[in-house]
């Protein structure tokens, strides 16, 4: 390309931007078929409820009770295993850090004892290191602007590092599963400092894992050049890492560990198409929009307090005529959840604990009154009754920003807790010995007669 000239560079872009017009027009479908042949679109039907696809142990989000016979929208649970993440989390805080605990439910279904969880937590410690040079060889080398990229890119490579990468048998998956567990931390970590000095010219910092520390206290420990941290950052850390690390086999990313892994493919191909999904703005990417929205919201409102003025500014957004003009106030609604996100609800309490810590109540308490008022007007805006609760991305990147962790981690951070979930459903699709996943597509174009390239006139 460097020896072409601008002539005909214009000529090839004239001729590319002709390609994107086929592409345009012979990829439209008519959305009217879509309702004419009954399709599922997002595997949701016209309700919004999702359409049945499998089976699961592994978690259960609880929307709605019955009541003689009818639904009737309730607040939002989530239960690991069968076990109230609330519960998970209160009965442990204070004492111990959880996460690893709640990857261990979540991969072998009970909540370990004593001896179970320290021999668990060994062996995570054990795996807690990558292969000779791979920092330097794969997480170095061409340094990728996105880290999620990152993490493909060396979750991918890591199948050159393991002596036995194909094979399916639950011995050798769970072994995969616990070293991917453990290394996600440092991998995600890592790519973060070669980014920031490739990119930033900032110094580039590479600290060691300590062996006595939880996965929640080591993240902050190696993102942190003076590797110092509070107890209570890394506990409302831990919390964070709980409430990512499992939602249903039906959120996008899981869904798709599903499908890959009933192909038959390997561990690490499996987890690199999980993250593929995960990295999508309509999934993993959203706390960014919302801190992005948060900031505008800051920029333009003068008085936080005033909530006459608060309302005014979102519905200038639902108007479309502020923010980004697509109409959406981020972090509000969620697919399932009606009166609340209980992940939202707990993450709220303790992203208040670390705002007065941190000396940021007003601003804690200026989110609080958007998302108060935001339910309400969303729910108006598009003509429906039932409620739109916050969803856990609302607080999510405010309490990350609190703890010091930079935007560009923000989602490989949600990668480095939904690993356990995605690893235990891997197993999950493997132990059940499934068909392979393979949905229909009606087909609504017409069948042609094939024309010799000579006697194509048109």
């Amino acid at each position: 390309m460097d020896n072409i000239t601008e002539t005909q560079v214009s000529i090839l872009q004239e001729k590319f931007d002709q390609l994107v017009a086929f592409c345009k027009e012979s990829g439209h479908i008519d959305p009217n078929l879509y309702s004419e042949y009954d399709v599922k679109r997002g595997l949701r039907d016209s309700t919004g409820k999702g359409v049945l696809t499998g089976l699961t142990e592994i978690s259960d989000v609880v929307a709605y009770k019955y009541e003689n016979g009818h639904k009737i929208p309730a607040d939002g649970q989530l239960f690991f295993q069968g076990y109230d993440v609330e519960d998970l989390i209160e009965g442990a805080h204070g004492k111990r850090f959880c996460f690893e605990e709640v990857t261990y439910l979540l991969l072998f279904g009970e909540l370990p004892n004593s001896q179970q969880l320290n021999d668990f937590i060994e062996i995570l410690t054990a795996e807690r290191n990558l292969p000779s040079k791979f920092v330097r060889d794969v997480i170095m080398k061409a340094p990728s602007a996105n880290l999620m990229n990152a993490l493909q890119r060396s979750v991918l490579t890591l199948y050159s590092y393991d002596e036995d990468p194909d094979s399916i048998e639950i011995g050798n998956v769970l072994r995969q599963s616990l070293r991917l567990i453990a290394t996600f931390p440092l991998i995600a970590v890592y790519a973060y400092g070669a980014h920031n000095h490739y990119h930033n010219d900032n110094a580039l910092v590479i600290r060691n894992p300590d062996p006595t520390l939880s996965i929640a206290e080591n993240l902050l420990q190696i993102l942190r050049v003076d590797g110092k941290f509070t107890e209570l950052e890394a506990q409302v850390l831990d919390v964070c890492l709980i409430l990512h690390a499992e939602h249903g086999g039906g959120n996008n990313s899981t869904f798709t560990n599903h499908v890959v892994s009933s192909s038959g493919t390997d561990t690490y191909s499996a987890v690199a198409a999980s993250l593929a999904s995960l990295k999508g703005p309509r999934h993993g990417g959203a706390n960014l929009k919302v801190c992005q929205m948060f900031e505008d919201l800051k920029a333009n409102i003068h008085d936080w307090k005033n909530e006459d003025e608060i309302r005014e500014y979102l519905l200038k957004i639902l108007d479309k005529q502020a923010f980004d003009h697509t109409g959406l106030i981020y972090g509000m609604g969620h697919a399932v959840y009606t009166l609340s996100d209980p992940r939202c609800v707990i993450l709220k309490r303790y992203a208040r604990k670390l705002a007065e810590a941190k000396g940021r109540t007003e601003e804690f308490e200026f989110m609080s009154r958007v998302e108060n008022l935001a339910g309400d007007l969303v729910a108006q805006k598009r003509n429906v009754f039932k409620k739109i609760c916050a969803n856990v991305d609302f607080y999510s990147g405010f309490v990350y920003s609190m703890l010091d962790i930079p935007y560009e981690l923000y989602t490989p951070l949600f990668a480095i807790s939904r690993i356990s979930g995605w690893c235990a459903h891997r197993m999950e699709e493997l132990v059940n010995a499934g068909k392979i996943i393979r949905p229909a597509y009606k087909y609504v174009g017409t069948h042609k007669n094939y024309y010799p390239l000579e006697d194509r006139f048109w």
